[in-house]
């Protein structure tokens, strides 16, 4: 194709025109040529990992047939593009090829250059010759494949494969790099101050640029002119940027970690050819995180376009205020988990937000950010990738095991608008449901039957009674771990358990939860014990003397606030509260949030994220060990839970159990559950209700 002599500016194109691009940036606009004009585009999408159930993103495991199906329902949620961090297998592209030439609406691409995170931080040196080269040869293989010319050997951690399809019409943009460390971008400014001046490249250079930005413009040049040379095509550039390194500065920082250096889209300029398709800053945004987000003042105060106080979208005005540049949010989003990690002082939480609390609060931040005059927004992210970790959870699980089970108490695994939880039990008082022969078994009194049954997320537990009354609750008592745990309880009036139990299940109206051994009790080690967040600084447990605790799981550590003088204390939240609702997804009334659910005929079902009961990896039957004498990383494999369940007045008194007390006051050897190990897991791909919400959203934007 060749160049046109005057780019037109108006949105209808000159016919018969031909350009070697089909994707620029307008002002403060994004345009596609599409039916012999440029055509303004509000960005509308996701981002796209490359992790699926029982394989790590570095396994390519996702087939054409899946990303061809995927690309379907992204359609039909009327998003028009998608972002990749890097190299998918050729599936991905030869799919893509396919639903765009059938599709009346295509989705387009912003393509990520994946930069080797490990090496950055090995060499706290952007300019070290082995990662450039690495880069470099990253961006190269890039440029082939979408062009359909390149076959990639096998190379453990990365896509490989032959690619022969030409997607490069559907390619929009260039996002390179990853959320940049402050560490590594401030070490090499220092080390390359003195021999690093501006850079002037063919296609883009600087003014005023630390090193840096130097470096970022050079690759952005080198990526330009390679495909320009090589298949006569160009097209929109950027660099991914996040909140850590953006060009504000916030004096409610006080982090060392945050607010320490910036990287600056604004002193790059696109020159040449490459004013034709031009560049935009993209920043990741999300509205709980970093910490001092939720503290300046300007921010909270801050009035919407709908007359209410949002931080998120002060943010957004400021960032903006400042950037010569138009900005695409290139991730947003809150995640559908049980787990929480952060919060935001208007609901906008990382974590413990039901799928249509993920699905409302998604559409208000989209509404901010082209409220707030953006280019539109990517939402992180279109599928839940098990493989992830949090940093309040990170501990109490086996890494190695991560994408082989569901974990619902961390927040990063269930990001996702997509679903692969099979939802063996709906949590909705359906028996044909429960395929399992009852553990307990008994025609009178209350307590008529307990079932047991599993699947790759929870444990879960169904217990027939005559009727449940506030006077009279059921308590479910669960031994996961041999050779420890508590044989009495202390509000039990002395009952004597024969098994020692590791957790105590109240469901007692308002104040059901699960309650843990105090020796047990990961937090309190880790937090408590091992360190001295916890205040006052508990005493070391001892097992076995009756003591059951909530289960906490940490939110913040103290936090020093420099413009009020004053420290934030270590925050932490109750994680073992159990919810009642009904848990089945085709349900008007559906909860994701729900833990269990109690039937008008007495049927009690309940639900347990495996994490709750600390299991570090439930398709190998291993548990957290006792940490008191093993530390941190102490594991024990198991073989079976045993499972048991007295039912308790209010004042204590057990009325009755299974099994059934002996003396009165003994509760004999319970009995036990086991399942098959895996490596496989079984999985049932399923749309959240947030999908439907975004769908709804999406539709109101061209």
């Amino acid at each position: 194709m060749q160049r046109p002599e005057d780019k037109p500016n108006e949105v209808e194109a000159e016919e018969e025109s031909s350009f070697n691009y089909n994707a620029r940036i307008e002002e403060n606009s994004f345009e596609v040529y599409e039916n012999d004009k440029w055509v303004p585009m509000t960005i509308k999408g996701v981002n796209m990992g490359m992790a699926k159930p029982g394989t790590f993103p570095g396994e390519a495991g996702i087939t054409e047939e899946e990303y061809y199906r995927w690309f379907e329902q992204i359609g039909e949620m009327n998003a028009n593009t998608i972002r990749v961090y890097t190299i998918h297998p050729p599936g991905f592209y030869n799919a893509l090829k396919k639903y765009n030439e059938k599709s009346e609406n295509p989705i387009y691409i912003f393509h990520g250059v994946w930069m080797n995170e490990e090496k950055l931080l090995d060499s706290m040196d952007a300019f070290e010759p082995e990662n450039l080269a690495l880069f470099k040869q990253e961006m190269e293989s890039i440029v082939d494949l979408i062009h359909g010319n390149k076959t990639i050997e096998p190379s453990p951690g990365h896509a490989h494969g032959v690619y022969e399809s030409d997607v490069s019409q559907y390619i929009i943009g260039w996002i390179i790099g990853v959320e940049w460390n402050p560490e590594v971008v401030l070490s090499t400014n220092e080390k390359h101050s003195s021999d690093v001046g501006d850079y002037t490249g063919t296609f883009f250079e600087t003014k005023d640029a630390q090193p840096f930005e130097y470096w970022l413009a050079q690759l952005m040049d080198e990526l330009t002119q390679y495909e320009l040379e090589e298949y006569d095509w160009k097209r929109p550039m950027s660099f991914t940027n996040w909140v850590t390194t953006d060009i504000l500065e916030h004096s409610t920082d006080s982090s060392d970690a945050e607010d320490i250096v910036s990287v600056d889209p604004n002193v790059i300029y696109a020159k040449g050819q490459a004013e034709e398709t031009g560049q935009f800053a993209s920043y990741h945004v999300y509205p709980y995180y970093p910490d001092f987000l939720n503290y300046d003042p300007d921010y909270l105060n801050y009035e919407d376009h709908r007359g209410e106080k949002n931080n998120y979208a002060a943010y957004l005005n400021e960032l903006k205020s400042v950037h010569r540049l138009p900005i695409l949010v290139a991730e947003f989003g809150v995640p559908a988990s049980r787990g929480m990690t952060h919060t935001n002082p208007f609901g906008k939480n990382q974590g413990f937000l039901s799928e249509t609390e993920q699905g409302e609060i998604i559409s208000s931040m989209y509404e901010d950010i082209l409220a707030e005059d953006y280019l539109g927004g990517l939402i992180f992210s279109w599928q839940d990738e098990w493989f992830k970790r949090t940093w309040n959870t990170m501990d109490y699980d086996n890494p190695d095991r991560r994408p082989f089970w569901s974990n619902v108490q961390t927040n990063e695994q269930r990001f996702g608008l997509l679903s692969f939880d099979p939802l063996k039990i709906n949590l909705n008082g359906d028996k044909e449901e429960w395929s399992t022969e009852p553990i307990y078994e008994k025609e009178d009194g209350s307590l008529k039957a307990l079932y047991t049954d599993h699947d790759e997320t929870y444990l879960y537990i169904r217990l027939d009674v005559e009727a449940t009354t506030n006077e009279e609750y059921p308590v479910i008592l669960l031994d996961t771990v041999p050779d420890q745990g508590n044989q009495t309880a202390e509000k039990l009036n002395e009952v004597q358990f024969k098994n020692g139990a590791e957790f105590l299940i109240q469901l007692n109206d308002d104040e059901s939860r699960i309650l843990i051994n105090d020796y047990y009790d990961f937090y309190t080690y880790q937090y408590g014990i091992q360190s001295d967040f916890i205040d006052p600084k508990p005493e070391k447990p001892v097992d076995n003397r009756g003591k059951f605790i909530p289960i906490h799981f940490a939110l913040n550590k103290e936090y020093y606030l420099p413009t009020e003088n004053r420290t934030i204390p270590f925050q932490f939240y109750e994680t073992g509260k159990l919810k009642e609702g009904k848990g089945d997804p085709t349900s008007e009334t559906y909860d994701s949030l729900t833990d269990y659910h109690i039937s008008e005929d007495g049927m009690v079902e309940l639900r347990i994220p495996w994490l709750l009961l600390q299991a570090k990896d439930p398709s190998q039957k291993e548990f957290i060990g006792d940490i008191y004498k093993d530390g941190i990383s102490a594991n024990k494999v198991i073989d079976e839970i045993s499972i048991g369940v007295l039912y308790v007045s209010e004042n204590g008194e057990v009325v009755e159990s299974f099994p059934a007390l002996e003396n009165e006051k003994e509760l004999p050897e319970m009995k036990r559950y086991s399942w098959e190990n895996w490596d496989l897991p079984q999985t049932k791909e399923r749309l959240k209700t947030s999908y439907q919400i975004i769908k709804q959203l999406f539709s109101n934007y061209e």
